[in-house]
């Protein structure tokens, strides 16, 4: 009977999503990260290929954020 062997998943080198470019679909680096709004960062990713620039704001911690309220039934938007 073969042995079964047990494989435990490495955790990601890159914990950082690579969106892909919207104009050629290449994936784009990180460039900067810069604070934004309370709670909140603003993340510039840049294509090598094609040289677009595309900021993204994302939750530093989505538990502690505005967006919590909205979770929880609130009316009020994320400030």
């Amino acid at each position: 009977m073969p042995e079964s062997q047990s494989r435990l998943s490495s955790p990601s080198l890159a914990p950082v999503e690579q969106p892909r470019c919207p104009k050629c679909r290449n994936r784009m680096n990180l460039d900067r990260i810069m604070p934004g709004p309370k709670g909140y960062d603003l993340r510039n990713f840049e294509c090598d290929r094609c040289d677009h620039v595309m900021t993204v704001t994302v939750a530093t911690d989505p538990m502690k954020s505005g967006a919590m309220g909205w979770l929880a039934g609130g009316l009020k938007p994320p400030t």
